[in-house]
């Protein structure tokens, strides 16, 4: 048994033999639907098999979370994916003791999950979380590849299958949520954006079951709102929302109708943005 700083001891790489692991069911049981849009497939898999931490960044909705659901489907490894936000504390990340039948017990947060038993932990959107949340990532993405879990005095080596992602929008930057040079440079960084008119056409009309024509139509009406982040839109509409509207069509409702409730009205609460966008929804529709 190796000790460290006189009290943090040392647990073994091995994962847990149970018959049920508490990591199965972050298992992804069948293949996403991806389409590639570059090498970013071929750089994860190098990044992966170098266990160099990936950085993420694009806009809301172009792609980011089912891109890392798909790699790892293909790559065979479970995955623990964490919403952030600015009440996110280490402790949500690192796990806590609570008390089960008047025994007090420790119970792994989703990050330790992810390093005992060698998952990918995807950090989606980690510029929402707190400061010193994004610290606890530092030991975990260089070369030491560990966590220190203060409260049980474990020394926590990462399990050699375990990988960070992280993802963020640059183009909700600020000098409040950016992450920190010590942060940034850590991680490979992967570039995202809504994909290309063809490719998202063929996303949207598999994702939403709908047929190829009325996808393009979607494709369409979206090129165009994104051209308003220019007049005050803070940001354009997702390829996420064109299948949510699709799905909308596809059970019956009318395609003006399922653009308004599935992206207009998502996108913002200006009364005259919104009058804008209906604008654009009659031209193209």
């Amino acid at each position: 048994m190796a000790f460290y700083a006189g009290s943090l001891r040392m647990t073994s790489r091995e994962p847990r033999t149970d018959a049920m692991s508490p990591i199965d069911a972050y298992r992804i049981p069948t293949p996403p639907f991806y389409l590639s849009r570059g090498s970013e497939v071929e750089v994860f898999e190098a990044a992966w098999e170098a266990r160099l931490p990936v950085l993420l960044k694009g806009p809301t909705g172009c792609g980011k979370t089912r891109f890392v659901e798909y790699m790892a489907y293909r790559l065979g490894r479970p995955l623990v994916t964490v919403a952030c936000h600015e009440d996110l504390f280490a402790s949500d990340l690192i796990g806590r003791y609570l008390l089960r039948r008047d025994e007090t017990v420790w119970v792994d947060g989703p990050l330790t999950l992810a390093v005992r038993h060698g998952a990918l932990c995807y950090l989606d959107e980690v510029v929402e979380a707190r400061k010193d949340t994004t610290v606890v990532i530092h030991p975990l993405t260089d070369n030491r590849r560990r966590m220190v879990i203060d409260k049980t005095g474990e020394l926590l080596p990462a399990h050699p299958d375990f990988l960070m992602v992280v993802s963020y929008n640059p183009g909700y930057q600020s000098v409040l949520k950016d992450l920190k040079p010590s942060t940034r440079q850590r991680f490979v960084a992967l570039e995202f954006d809504y994909p290309e008119p063809e490719r998202e056409a063929r996303i949207v009309a598999a994702e939403a079951g709908i047929p190829p024509e009325a996808a393009a139509r979607l494709v369409a009406l979206a090129a165009k709102i994104r051209n308003l982040r220019e007049q005050g839109l803070a940001e354009g509409a997702g390829t996420r929302l064109l299948i949510h509207a699709g799905l909308l069509v596809r059970r019956g409702v009318a395609m003006r109708e399922a653009v308004r409730t599935a992206v207009c009205l998502p996108l913002t609460d200006d009364e005259h943005l919104r009058e804008t966008l209906e604008d654009l929804i009659a031209d193209v529709l």
